[in-house]
């Protein structure tokens, strides 16, 4: 991501390091897919001890934090969509 002058605060330290739209889809899907992790599975399927060995999470604290920064980082992709801020590679 380039950095311009009107480039806020909350963008750059969401996508500093990010350079490509690639990267920060990359970065939004994950986070997506982590969010979905965080989901307490355990709590809705009793039965299965596979279910319990594979997502350990227990409580929703976790997917209360990762639900507001999946959307921080999904609205900083789309201020720079909007406004050109990535570095474009020349062939």
């Amino acid at each position: 991501m380039q950095k311009t002058p009107n480039t806020p605060l909350w963008v750059f330290l969401a996508l500093s390091s990010i350079e490509t739209r690639r990267g920060a889809l990359w970065l939004v899907w994950s986070s997506l897919l982590f969010t979905l992790y965080c989901v307490p599975w355990g709590h809705y399927f009793q039965g299965s001890a596979w279910v319990a060995t594979m997502f350990l999470i227990e409580d929703w604290e976790w997917f209360a934090m990762m639900v507001p920064m999946t959307l921080w980082y999904w609205m900083s992709m789309r201020w720079v969509d909007k406004n050109g801020g990535w570095n474009t590679v020349s062939a």
